[in-house]
């Protein structure tokens, strides 16, 4: 099979397959444009297994150039534009990447990048002094056939978020473009009528998959935003673009509340919000319910699963597995926090030259997250953070991600945000500390409020510092850096001690 040319061979000819601001493609010309992508690729030499970069924003020449890499038997990699040179680097290097496609105003800064590299990748862009002007040679390139691989070689990469240390490069094979619409199709009732819309960009695993893979083999309307995302933007693209599907993450639908937006967003035609990426508050949850008339459905899934593996539909919280997903436990205790392993058609096949990562999370075909989840009635799920965000205190556990969620409830659109993280107490017991980022103009009503909902927890989980602090970590996705959050502690703690 050829995962490109399985995600495009459903829509119909004439249907728009993908708006992005004024421009918009359809699916024949989608796929004859992919086929000449596939053809310049393979005119500059690529060969088979050999891995490209989409480094540029979110646009209908990314998808082209990306599923081109893919029909011709590259291997695509998505990777954050706006990541810094340090940073970016060494992604270049540890993949040994062999083309870098780019933005044309991003042109001459890659070239000099790669041109640091021990191995140099040849630079692909619209225009620039050093690269290669794709744009010309679209369109002079000749059409060509699908490079046939086998369901298991590789044939795209994600990078891991990094909340809990350096980004990993999970490998994909083909098969992952086997049935990616399965949670769009059984769970969001989603077909060739729906317009799908995600806030997240492409190079992140939550979007490529459950928006633009999803919406590809259902033969809908995919639309696409260069621009970053913020309340005021998701608000623009509804307007403009009449999404029917909305796919962003907790910290968004967040602020939508916190900034008056969310209501604004209620009749416009959107059948379901969904969520994932972290977990979702209940207060966020229940402000969506109350404002917009509809809660967002919460979805878990990882760059390993890719598409979405989990999903829960009510105020309770819990959850299931999507439609395909077969779960099993790692221990026999229902009662305890435990990681589980997962099953489904768009598995990775492992991590990118990490074999103790992959000797821990990956076997014979099922994959084990590193976070932690709670047997509930009717086999739901309780999802508890990662088995590192777990502590005994008291004898009793304690997920900070519990905490956290209490207390940006009691807290309301007082607090931006709130983190809480396990660390030692000066005689070495485990206790927890919690940082949050007050609302500008709430200060003094958000320390009420938080010490309010710090006083209504149980004794066992009340934290044992609170840090005000301007801002929390957050990755180049936006979602809360939760390997910086004890070093943002001790580093709160030494500057109010006086050190």
């Amino acid at each position: 099979m050829n995962a490109a040319e399985r995600l495009l061979c459903v829509g119909a000819d004439r249907a728009v397959a993908l708006e992005c601001g004024d421009d918009r493609i359809d699916y024949a010309t989608l796929r004859e444009s992919v086929r000449r992508a596939g053809g310049v690729w393979q005119s500059l030499g690529l060969e088979t297994g050999e891995r490209i970069v989409i480094l540029a924003r979110d646009s209908i020449d990314w998808v082209v150039a990306y599923l081109g890499a893919v029909w011709a038997g590259g291997v695509a990699i998505g990777v954050n534009p706006r990541l810094p040179p340090a940073d970016l680097a060494p992604i270049l290097a540890d993949s040994e990447v062999r083309f870098v496609w780019c933005d044309e105003d991003e042109a001459a800064g890659c070239c000099a990048r790669a041109k640091a590299l021990p191995l140099p990748p040849v630079v692909v862009a619209s225009g620039g002094p050093d690269g290669v002007d794709w744009k010309s040679a679209l369109r002079a390139a000749a059409p060509i056939g699908p490079c046939e691989r086998g369901d298991d070689d590789p044939a795209l990469w994600i990078g891991t978020s990094g909340t809990t240390g350096v980004p990993k490069g999970v490998v994909h094979p083909q098969r992952v473009a086997a049935s990616p619409e399965s949670f769009a199709r059984e769970v969001l009732k989603a077909g060739h009528d729906d317009r799908f819309y995600s806030s997240s960009k492409l190079f992140f695993a939550y979007a490529l998959a459950n928006s633009l893979f999803a919406g590809l083999r259902l033969g809908a309307t995919v639309m696409l935003d260069r621009e970053r995302a913020s309340p005021e933007r998701v608000l623009a693209m509804v307007e403009r673009h009449r999404p029917t599907l909305v796919f962003t993450v907790p910290t968004l639908y967040n602020r939508m509340l916190l900034d008056g937006v969310a209501p604004k967003l209620a009749h416009r035609g959107i059948r379901h919000f969904i969520s994932a990426g972290e977990a979702l508050p209940a207060s966020v949850r229940g402000g969506w319910e109350r404002g917009v008339g509809t809660a967002p459905i919460s979805g878990y899934g990882t760059s390993e699963t890719l598409c979405l593996v989990l999903y829960g539909d009510d105020e309770s919280g819990l959850l299931r597995p999507t439609p395909g997903t077969a779960i099993k436990f790692a221990a026999a205790d229902p009662e305890s926090p435990q990681r589980i392993w997962i099953r489904n058609p768009a598995l990775a096949k492992g991590y990118w030259r990490r074999p103790e990562a992959q000797a821990d999370g990956f076997r014979e075909g099922w994959f084990s997250p590193g976070d932690v989840f709670i047997r509930r009635e009717r086999g739901r799920l309780e999802f508890a953070g990662r088995s590192d965000d777990l502590l005994k205190v008291s004898g009793q556990w304690v997920s900070t991600l519990w905490i956290e969620h209490a207390l940006a409830e009691a807290c309301g659109d007082s607090i931006e945000q709130v983190a809480a993280v396990g660390a030692p107490t000066a005689e070495g017991l485990a206790s927890i500390a919690v940082l949050a980022v007050a609302a500008v103009g709430r200060e003094d009503d958000a320390r009420l409020r938080l010490a309010a909902g710090i006083e209504a927890l149980p004794k066992y989980r009340r934290p044992s510092w609170v840090h005000w602090v301007p801002a929390l970590p957050l990755t180049a996705t936006g979602k809360l850096q939760r390997s910086r959050l004890r070093e943002t502690h001790d580093l709160a703690l030494a500057h109010e001690s006086g050190r």
